[in-house]
């Protein structure tokens, strides 16, 4: 653990800004302030709430890095803020309710609707003994006042941290003014007539028959308030089911940003037309059968693969390529099991003639290695590779002529362009890579917090590594700024053909690229894992970077070159899971490196021993979520179960942070600044007042 000093630094002192001087050289600036700001009371007054706002507590930061599809553990871990949630009900009813109660009642704000509708059920049973019909009405308005004054109590904490303009634009239009009058009057501190008022407010929700909608939304507020900014760490995609389910919560979220993973760059290059990235997209997807974000979330068509693999491979026992069966229940029926491999090995051969297109159009890239497919020996059943022979596991292949292995054959040339048809097609596919654009970027800066996926490519004496792109060369943040700006140009049509063709397959080499810093390796063995036994072909050597990431020296090195200032500043990555089975652990380099990818995927939990990390940044300072695996929603509903978590403090402040010691209260310091110079404009007569 680190213990941060106070990192406020005080007022700042206004006094040597307001010189006659300084207020002449941002005269033109004044003027256009003061279109908004007319009155001297006008700027006034907005001094006076911009001030009030620089003190208040610091809101709470979430870092999630590497869902992977899995929607489930994804959206409770949302609706729980980490654990932020029952802490709160814990803090707040600690004494006076029982923990089955404290239970239940997390689990109603988590998920109001189901629960509410278990609850109705579970208690019109108890009822029932009721012989009076007085007697069952006055239990169920009970229950709904009991639960109106609770939420109301924890709604009313959650909400401390904000001025009461932000959570008026929070609040529910129907709801509006009665949830404002109940959150900032406490029943329990209020004179009689007040308090008749109160209660009145909540009688009549009940008796107007409300109840379930009004509790409804302030569960909704709850969640909403517990996280004021979600920060996601990159691949939002591959091989969990629910992709497409977390893309429509974020598309939906009300303050959120993302620095872009490896598979989210993967689903870039297919919805850009990457035949490549499009086929490894459908690899990945039948590879552990989940289908669901293909065909139900985009509505791509893989009839034309069934029907090809079927034609192709009908005879193949694709023994290598069987479904990977990730979850619990039981598998799929044995035919469709068998088609989703023949589709697997059929789209692989087909992805490894596509990359060796790009290989082969962009030499500069030095990946001709990972052309595989004319080193076969058909006859033998062997591949040499590095001056090494071995045996294939499998040597049916009967689209690849040994004369022009890369060729396409006719058959595959027709699927390629029907499945790019569908990608490009998917007009929810085409609205969710949107999303992805506006929110997200090769990395992000937040409160002294510097934030990207996997790496920043390094040298072998831990020097910021210089990628040659088109000619020129690039290292560091200008690395990532000239990355960020390619991706932009796949998807811009008013880019130079040349350029965008380039950008495009670009996609594809920040996939597998040994120099992309969302990948990071010195080649994807891809083929070698399918296709050789001996698992000293499948190794991946990693880049320096994942070498020096307990290093303090090297992070100081990163962070100074991305101008990421403060006594206390952090690199926050994913990608890399934690193995803390094995001992691992994600505080590095003196709490400098935070690595918080600790397995959502089910694929790594066995690895990892955990099923993630997610990390809070409040005005208490920086705390580490240690989760164990989510069963389902269903479960967490019928038994009030919830993530069982650890929380480990990062770094905790020797005093309380606030807004003014944030990103967000810098640009209001300098708001505040021009403002005092806009007064002083005024009340030297340099600006007239619009009165």
């Amino acid at each position: 653990m680190r213990t941060q000093a106070d990192r406020s630094t005080g007022p700042r002192q206004h006094s040597d800004l307001l010189t006659e001087e300084a207020i002449r050289d941002d005269m033109r600036y004044l003027q256009l302030l003061a279109q908004t700001y007319p009155t001297v009371a006008d700027a006034s007054t907005e001094i006076i709430n911009l001030e009030a706002i620089l003190n208040l507590p610091k809101p709470t930061e979430h870092f999630i890095s590497d869902p992977h599809g899995e929607s489930a553990a994804f959206n409770h871990v949302l609706r729980n803020a980490s654990g932020y949630v029952r802490r709160k009900v814990e803090e707040l009813f600690g004494d006076t309710l029982t923990r089955r109660e404290k239970r239940e009642l997390c689990t109603l704000i988590y998920y109001p609707e189901q629960k509410l509708a278990l609850i109705k059920a579970e208690q019109a049973t108890r009822r029932s003994r009721h012989k009076s019909k007085q007697k069952r009405e006055r239990a169920v308005h009970d229950f709904y006042a009991t639960t109106l004054n609770q939420l109301i109590k924890v709604c009313r904490d959650v909400s401390s941290k904000y001025t009461r303009s932000k959570i008026r634009k929070a609040l529910p239009p129907q709801f509006e003014y009665i949830i404002e009058e109940l959150l900032h009057e406490s029943a329990g501190s209020m004179g009689d007539k007040k308090y008749l008022y109160y209660n009145k407010i909540i009688d009549t929700i009940i008796e107007t028959g409300r109840s379930e909608v009004f509790i409804a939304e302030l569960c909704r507020l709850i969640q909403y308030l517990a996280i004021d900014r979600l920060h996601l760490l990159g691949d939002i995609f591959d091989r969990g089911p629910g992709a497409h389910l977390i893309m429509d919560t974020l598309c939906r979220y009300h303050n959120f940003d993302i620095v872009w993973g490896n598979h989210d760059i993967d689903w870039f290059g297919a919805a850009a037309g990457n035949r490549a990235c499009m086929c490894n997209v459908l690899r990945m997807t039948l590879r552990y059968g989940n289908l669901s974000t293909l065909e139900d979330g985009y509505g791509i068509n893989l009839l034309p693969l069934a029907t090809f693999a079927l034609d192709t491979y009908g005879n193949d026992p694709c023994e290598v390529f069987k479904v990977v069966n990730l979850n619990e229940e039981p598998q799929e029926d044995m035919k469709t099991e068998r088609l989703m491999s023949l589709m697997h090995k059929a789209i692989t051969i087909i992805q490894f003639k596509e990359e060796a297109r790009i290989i082969n159009r962009r030499p500069e890239w030095g990946m001709a290695d990972r052309n595989l497919l004319h080193l076969i020996d058909h006859g033998a059943g062997t591949i040499n590779i590095g001056g090494r022979t071995y045996l294939l596991r499998d040597t049916n292949f009967p689209t690849i002529d040994p004369a022009h292995p890369y060729d396409l054959s006719p058959d595959e040339e027709a699927l390629m362009h029907k499945l790019e048809h569908s990608f490009r097609a998917s007009d929810k596919l085409r609205m969710h890579i949107q999303c992805l654009l506006t929110h997200g970027s090769m990395y992000a800066i937040s409160n002294s917090n510097l934030m990207f996926h996997a790496s920043v490519p390094l040298n072998r004496d831990g020097s910021l590594k210089e990628v040659e792109i088109r000619g020129k060369h690039y290292k560091g943040i200008e690395l990532m700024k000239k990355t960020g700006r390619l991706v932009r140009s796949a998807f811009n049509t008013d880019t130079a053909p040349d350029e965008r063709l380039f950008a495009i397959d670009y996609l594809w080499y920040l996939w597998c690229g040994k120099d992309s810093p969302l990948f990071d390796k010195d080649r994807m063995t891809t083929f070698e894992r399918y296709f050789i036994e001996d698992t000293t072909a499948h190794t991946e050597r990693k880049g320096y970077y994942y070498k020096y990431g307990d290093n303090e020296q090297v992070m100081d090195l990163i962070l100074d070159n991305f101008g990421v200032t403060g006594t206390h500043r952090h690199i926050i990555n994913g990608h890399v899971p934690v193995r803390t089975i094995k001992g691992e652990t994600p505080i590095k380099a003196g709490g400098k490196h935070l690595v918080i990818d600790g397995g959502f995927s089910r694929a790594y939990q066995p690895k990892t021993g955990i099923a993630g990390y997610t990390l809070t940044f409040h005005s208490r300072g920086l705390e580490l979520v240690q989760h164990q695996p989510f069963v389902s929603a269903e479960e967490a509903i019928r038994r009030g179960e919830d993530i069982k978590s650890t929380t480990q403090i990062v770094e905790m402040s020797q005093n309380r942070m606030y807004v003014k010691d944030t990103d967000k209260g810098q640009q209001l310091q300098k708001k505040v600044e021009d403002l005092k110079k806009l007064l002083f404009a005024y009340r030297h007569g340099w600006i007239k007042e619009k009165l």
